[in-house]
């Protein structure tokens, strides 16, 4: 057994492999069910289910949430941005230093485990690297990779092929492809693949784009299950659209509202920004507000009367609601609706790649995702996923401790 976090996981009896599939609402897989067929085979002989995800329904939290198996309190990081107030300082949380857990990832690979890992965006890779040795590298940055930091020399010759852009579809399909071919030509007992969610920030469940782009990951999909091995996919979280009738972004300004009412030191994070601002526009569905103490109530009041406003949560709500680490969130926790995002100020903001048909995430309604099994599970296992009170933190859990191998 390997302990890690407050967790006892079993030594695999073959290779395991967890997916991510960032932005996977079931939608997608619902719609693309005849475009799928190697999916529908591991389903049908295997476990599926739907899961809650960490709040924000963000990438960062919820792929460090999987490796860890823990909470945004637990392992630190609740998105990519916070305040730090005592250096009057936004900070972006991409460095492994932020993490305060140790990862599953580290724990198997210090107990002698093969251990690999491949994420589609960079941001996402020194978190799912920090404190162990073994393959490791982005799609994004596949072409510079080296002995030295990646533990691998060439993964274009290992896939037999360019990495595409970050704004390709096939950048994911290239993520799930290498996952097959390291298989097939290196000794690994634990492998964590995670996609990018360019395709679902685009495209409904459904449309042609969509569509295709699953039927090209069930190719790759269907390459991983016919290896022996234990296979789990699940996702980060779910896409909505973000729109009004003419198509234009349903965003309300919180910062420029809250200015505009009085409270002029108001200060809005939006834990969604990224570099990838062609994908959202750093517009999601949930936001943290620092204020004055005196202000705390009157500027919850205010924003709780805002159009698409769902919920408005002081600090230590979110952290009691949510487990997210009290530090590291602002005074005041704001989540929108389904259709609604939430932004700084006009002025802030690039929408030129989102001005139509925005889809976004981070609040309470793409916060439910699959996840499936290419095995059985074992009876407790199997009726905590059918419940629906499974996490996708759990995925390490089901597959070290949940399968059925009789």
């Amino acid at each position: 057994m390997i302990q890690v976090n407050d967790r006892a996981y079993q030594t695999p009896a073959r290779p395991i492999v967890g997916i991510c599939i960032d932005g996977c609402a079931r939608d997608y897989l619902d719609a693309a069910t005849d475009l799928m067929p190697n999916l529908q085979t591991i389903i049908a002989k295997g476990a599926s289910g739907q899961v809650k995800t960490v709040i924000p329904s963000f990438t960062n939290p919820n792929n460090v949430a999987i490796v860890t198996g823990t909470t945004p309190d637990v392992n630190g990081i609740p998105g990519n941005f916070y305040y730090d107030a005592d250096a009057d300082e936004e900070v972006l949380m991409n460095d492994p230093k932020y993490l305060r857990a140790p990862t599953i990832l580290a724990a198997f690979s210090q107990a002698g485990q093969h251990v690999a890992a491949v994420t589609t965006k960079d941001k996402l890779r020194l978190f799912l690297a920090q404190g162990w040795q073994g393959i490791n590298f982005s799609v994004e940055k596949a072409h510079e990779v080296n002995e030295q930091e990646h533990r691998i020399a060439d993964v274009l010759q290992l896939v037999g092929r360019a990495n595409p852009g970050i704004y390709d579809p096939e950048a994911s399909v290239f993520c799930i492809e290498a996952g097959a071919r390291l298989l097939e030509h290196h000794d690994i007992d634990v492998l964590y693949l995670s996609t990018t969610d360019y395709v679902q920030h685009k495209y409904v469940p459904g449309s042609p784009e969509a569509n295709q782009f699953y039927a090209r990951l069930d190719q790759f999909l269907g390459e991983l299950d016919a290896k022996d091995i234990i296979l789990g996919i699940t996702a980060d979280h779910g896409m909505n659209d973000k729109t009004r009738e003419d198509g234009s972004p349903r965003v309300e300004y919180i910062e420029t509202i809250l200015n505009k009412e009085g409270i002029s030191e108001a200060r809005v994070i939006l834990p969604i920004t990224d570099p990838y601002v062609v994908h959202h526009g750093a517009l999601g569905s949930y936001a943290t507000v620092y204020v004055a103490p005196n202000n705390i109530e009157p500027a919850a009041t205010i924003l709780r009367q805002i159009p698409g406003v769902e919920q408005v949560l002081t600090r230590q709500q979110a952290t009691t609601t949510y487990a997210l680490p009290p530090d590291r969130i602002g005074d005041l926790v704001v989540l929108s609706d389904r259709h609604t995002v939430l932004g700084r100020t006009p002025q802030w903001h690039d929408l030129t790649e989102v001005a139509t048909g925005l889809r976004s995430h981070g609040g309470l309604h793409e916060a439910e995702v699959p996840m499936i099994f290419n095995r059985p599970l074992n009876p407790a296992y199997a009726d905590r996923l059918t419940s629906g009170q499974a996490r996708n933190f759990d995925l390490f859990d089901y597959l070290c401790n949940g399968i059925d191998l009789s």
